[in-house]
This record gives structure tokens, sequence and C-alpha cells, in this order.
């Protein structure tokens, strides 16, 4: 039997059957734990899975086989030092929620989702939420600021969740997608969720039934349908994207704009900080790259800590 998995617990998978939709609670053979990976989770939600159901227990399965991954996003483990956390696999784009006030999402948070997102060949969408808290002024900066984003490639949209505006515009985004969708605490995602998503308390009841019952665990991330085809992948809120297995050499390489300029600096393994005849910082100079992206790109090569 095969199906995708659209909950983990960690040491519980929640997976739904391909052919009847129907919910297994799985655990994973322990062979898989052991593979030469450095992840904290062997299985991400997303994966797509071969299972066996269990005689002894309804609706208990053990998963034998995770098909290859067609892209993944990952993160910094929060809880093992050296490893990455996959966030969700197999995804078709990612949405990530900002906010500029309330609370503002920096430049930096932005920019490192983008470039793993970059490095996983992941488009992302991003969707500015709480458009009702800002004023004239406030609303042309989100304007520039989406501006300068769509110029590198990344689509936007804006809405207000809270009162439904602009979730038109989010939803014909999803649609016929796997989508995850991420943010920091606080920017509104859950209240987005709950508009997107029909049934959203029956639905989620329904997967939580099938994990680790009367037991506190951290749900890392679970798929949520918000119709036949179309999917989200809820992830929690992310206070730490740290940059996972990018050189300094290549990290140029996932900025759009200074991946275009790169055979023009004089040396060709120039990091764009202060050598000679560099083009990345004549474009700087020159005011077609912008500074917040130029600084992100700096702060993420000394691997400072600019991620909240």
């Amino acid at each position: 039997m095969t199906g995708t998995v659209v909950k983990s617990t960690g040491s519980w998978y929640v997976v739904r059957d391909a052919a009847t939709e129907q919910l297994y609670r799985c655990r994973l053979r322990g062979k898989f734990k052991i593979k030469n990976l450095k992840v904290s989770n062997p299985l991400a939600v997303g994966d797509l899975v071969t299972f066996e159901p269990e005689q002894q227990a309804e609706g208990a399965a053990v998963i034998t086989h995770i098909a290859p991954r067609r892209n993944y996003i990952v993160r910094r483990s929060v809880h093992t030092t050296g490893h990455a956390h996959i966030v969700g696999a197999n995804l078709d784009q990612a949405l990530l929620v900002v906010t500029l006030v309330s609370p503002t999402t920096s430049f930096g948070f932005i920019d490192r989702f983008l470039v793993t997102a970059e490095a996983y060949h992941i488009p992302v969408v991003l969707v500015f939420n709480k458009a009702d808290l800002l004023d004239a002024d406030g609303l042309a900066y989100q304007e520039e600021i989406a501006g300068m984003y769509r110029s590198l490639g990344y689509g936007s949209c804006a809405c207000t969740a809270s009162t439904g505006a602009g979730v038109e515009a989010v939803d014909a985004l999803l649609d016929g997608k796997t989508s995850l969708l991420s943010g920091h605490s606080g920017v509104g995602k859950s209240t987005l969720i709950n508009a997107l998503v029909p049934d959203l308390d029956i639905k989620t009841a329904e997967i939580s039934q099938f994990s680790d019952k009367g037991v506190h665990t951290t749900t890392f991330a679970e798929m949520l349908e918000v119709r036949p085809g179309t999917y989200i992948i809820d992830t929690p809120g992310i206070k730490e994207l740290g940059i996972v297995d990018i050189k300094p050499a290549e990290l140029a390489g996932y900025f759009p704009e200074m991946r275009a300029l790169l055979n023009q600096c004089r040396y060709h393994n120039c990091q764009h900080v202060h050598e000679p005849g560099c083009a990345v910082r004549e474009a700087v100079d020159a005011g077609r790259m912008a500074l917040p992206r130029y600084d992100s790109y700096l702060s993420m090569l000394a691997d400072d800590d600019n991620r909240h």
C-alpha cells in the first residue's frame, strides 16, 4: 500500500492511503533511522511511502519504504546540533506569510527562507498579511518591498486573514498544488489557514486521533486538505531558520540578482565583500541591487543571527 505522510510527531506518523484516503497510524521500521543522513527526522510530512497494515491493531501500520524526494526544505534542528530538520517534502511551492507590523518580519528572515528554497528548487510566494494595520504610507512601503521581490522572480499578494480580505487570491495560488505555509509565530498563519481550509477543526481532529493519544507531542508539521488535489503543509512558527549545507562560496548563487553577475567579478573566487573589481558591490553602489538584500547576504556569509 502507498500513501502520503500527513503528520509527524517524531515517533509516530499519520499516513493517508493513496487509494482509499483512509488514515493509518504508522511507525517506521528501524533500519531507516540509521541511514547516513544528518537529519533529526528520517521522515517528513509530504513524503511518499509504502506501508503494511499491522494485523493486531486496526488503523496501525509499518512504513517499509520511503520514495525518493522530488525536493524538500530544511532548517537547522532545534534539538540536535549539526543536524538538519526536514520541514516538508515533495512541494510544489512555499508560501511565506510576512507582516510589516505586529510583528515585523525582518529582511534577514525572508531572505534566509528564500535562499533555502532556492537551494532546494522550491518556488516561493510572499503573502503579506495584516494589511488592515497599515496606513497609506505603510501600504506604499509594502508594495515597494513586494515590487523588489517580484523583480527577482518571487510572487506576492496581500491579505487580511482576520477579515477574509484578499484570501481568495491566496486560495487561487494554492489550487491543484501541495504548498508549504510558513512564517514567524504571530504573523497570522493560523488565521489564514482557518480562512482557507473548510471544516478545519474536523480535519485536524480526525488526524489528531491517529497521533499519540493523551501524550503531549511536538507536531513538526501537518498536511491539510483545502479540497481534493489541493493541500497545504502547516509548519510550526519558525523562530530560527538557519542556512543548512550551503558553503560560503555557493551562497551568492542562491541570490538571483547576484547569480547574474558572478562571471563579471575580477576574481573567480570573489566573495563580494571587499575584493576589488567586484561586480556585485558595483551593482549595490549603483542601486541595481537592493541594499537590504546585500546586507542579508553579508549576514548569512558571516552566519550572524538576523533571523528574528
